[in-house]
């Protein structure tokens, strides 16, 4: 570590430490689980180790003791102490939670929140099963400026004890890693070495239980594991498998380990080198761990665009259809044409398509003796078909969209959660309802708003507003692209009459104007109430909160950090 500017370096980290915090993984990705675990490992030790340790350098070393299953950790803190400070026992798991041993002098650094903030701190037996706490225990025994925190067993059976083990490492100036002659090869405890070794953390190594004639041999093999994974500056201390007295090995076989930690307690500058070591090899780790945390964010982005997209693409398509089908005739079949020969009589509308429009003005005459025309029947069958059309679409473009979600990287959970957004809204019939109500009241005001002086003519008072609101609701919805043989001829037929009855009152230009209106101001209707059906997935999408400023401050902080160092 440099000392560049130490206020610039303690304020990159800080702001990398919010950038972290501000990278939300919600999506069930590929890789997702890990970067999790990465994130939270990263802001954990930021919390718990780098900016505690940057804000006091000159605060105790803290060294913390871990290790496997059996190994005797507890018991070898308990010795190099001189009493019981942490619980022992053959019934594993037996350290359930933390126990930091420091002076007296030293309590004001580990009462408060100054490191592993998350932690509850209690006092006494009480507490040992809690692994949410740190249990501190003051000792003359330990010289000043130095503490040591027994961790659970890092392959303990208990998720929750090796959770806490790893962070407690993470938080260490200086790992003690015990082992034994019989399990310092296993390979739980060599991850974790391997990965304090590419941090560059201290470590420091205990070689416990040894047999004694098979000390040379497995120190011989352990320094050349150690050199392997680059830890060969490492110290290792053993102890010999001997008879414990109470509860507690001999000093004379911990001796050289406890004169090393006086010596570090005691001398200034070596107790600052160890921290150095340690405080820069992860400072050196960070850009590194925090754009991969960043680059698993990105990848949350831009699987929630692709989720994003389906329900537009889905209601869009949808939008698309109900068009269409306004342009091509399709709502000019089944039940609208069986009205609209109701009401022109079959064989005298279709003799008259045939000869023309212009006599159908003769043969219809009818129409224009100011009798008053019913229209009503035809008008429900088109609200009817159009209404059916309208729900029919969005209900397709609801499964359509759940559908895409599920083949969708993150998607399927969200529809496994909420399993309403692969059908329509339970309302959208109703609705649909209601909206081609509201159209028809605006079809019937076009047609007074033209009518003007024109209302009291024979021919507008044969249809009256409705029937001539009729009139124009087909030739909105007409076009006869989509119609084959006799049908071409009948609704094709049908939406020509129909104009060419609304131009004889209006005329054509007045026609052209008020049915783009009016199929405009459907369609207009009918997007609206897709975007409200959409909305249901764009508020599901909302409860996965992604966000791209999240992982470009997350990548910028790593920079600025990187550059302080």
């Amino acid at each position: 570590m440099t000392d560049k500017d130490p206020a610039a370096l303690l304020a990159a980290v800080e702001r990398l430490r919010e950038a972290a915090g501000g990278v939300d993984l919600p999506l069930e990705l590929e890789g997702t689980e890990q970067a999790r675990a990465s994130r939270k490992e990263l802001v954990q030790q930021l919390d718990d180790y780098v900016l505690p340790r940057l804000r006091s350098l000159d605060a105790p070393l803290l060294a913390v003791v871990g290790g496997s299953t059996g190994a005797g950790k507890s018991t070898l803190v308990n010795s190099v102490v001189g009493e019981e400070v942490s619980r022992t026992g053959v019934i594993r798991p037996t350290t359930r939670a933390s126990v930091l041993v420091h002076h007296e002098q030293d309590t004001r650094w580990f009462t408060g929140k100054r490191v592993l903030p998350e932690l509850a701190r209690v006092a006494g037996e009480g507490a040992a099963d809690d692994p949410g706490s740190v249990r501190l225990v003051t000792s003359d025994a330990l010289p000043a400026g130095l503490a040591l925190l027994d961790a659970p067993d890092i392959d303990s059976v208990v998720r929750a004890n090796r959770s806490l083990s790893r962070q407690l490492l993470a938080a260490a100036d200086l790992w003690l890693f015990v082992t034994t002659a019989a399990r310092y090869a296993d390979a739980v405890p060599w991850d974790l070495l391997r990965a304090a070794a590419e941090r560059g953390t201290s470590v420091a190594i205990v070689l416990n239980r040894v047999p004694p004639e098979a000390l040379q041999q497995v120190r011989i093999h352990l320094a050349s594991l150690l050199r392997d994974q680059g830890l060969g500056q490492s110290p290792i201390f053993t102890v010999l498998e001997v008879d414990l007295v109470d509860g507690r090995i001999p000093p004379v076989h911990v001796e050289r380990l406890t004169g090393w930690l006086d010596s570090l307690a005691s001398d200034a500058r070596a107790r600052s080198v160890v921290i150095r070591r340690t405080l820069a090899g992860t400072l050196g780790s960070l850009e590194e761990r925090a754009t991969g945390v960043a680059d698993a964010g990105a990848a949350q982005v831009a699987a929630r665009e692709v989720l994003e997209q389906a329900p537009r693409t889905a209601y869009q398509d949808a939008l698309k259809a109900v068009a269409e089908s306004m342009r091509d005739g399709t709502l000019l079949r089944g039940e609208v044409l069986a009205r609209w020969q109701e009401l022109v009589g079959t064989g005298e509308f279709l003799r008259s398509v045939e000869a023309g429009v212009g006599r159908v003005r003769d043969r219809i005459g009818a129409w224009f003796s100011g009798k008053q025309i019913t229209s009503e029947p035809l008008g429900e069958a088109l609200q009817t078909g159009a209404a059916a059309l309208i729900t029919s679409h969005g209900q397709v473009a609801a499964s359509t969209a759940a559908r895409a979600w599920k083949h969708e990287p993150g998607g399927a959970d969200i529809v496994r959660e909420q399993p309403g957004l692969a059908k329509a809204s339970p309302d959208l019939p109703e609705r649909v309802e209601r909206l081609m109500r509201d159209w028809q009241g605006e079809v019937l005001e076009l047609v007074r708003e033209e009518a003007g002086s024109r209302r009291a003519t024979a021919r507008y008072l044969a249809f009256g507003v409705n029937g001539l609101g009729v009139l124009l609701m087909i030739v909105a919805f007409s076009m006869t692209g989509g119609l084959l043989g006799t049908e071409i001829a009948i609704a094709g037929g049908s939406a020509v009459l129909a104009q060419r009855l609304l131009e004889a009152i209006f005329g054509d230009q007045a026609v052209r104007t008020m049915a783009t209106k009016a199929r405009e101001a459907l369609l207009g209707h009918v997007e609206r109430l897709y975007d409200d059906e959409r909305a249901r997935f764009d508020r599901a999408l909302e409860e996965v909160p992604v966000r791209e400023q999240s992982v470009t401050a997350l990548r910028e902080a790593a920079a600025q950090v990187e550059a302080a160092r």
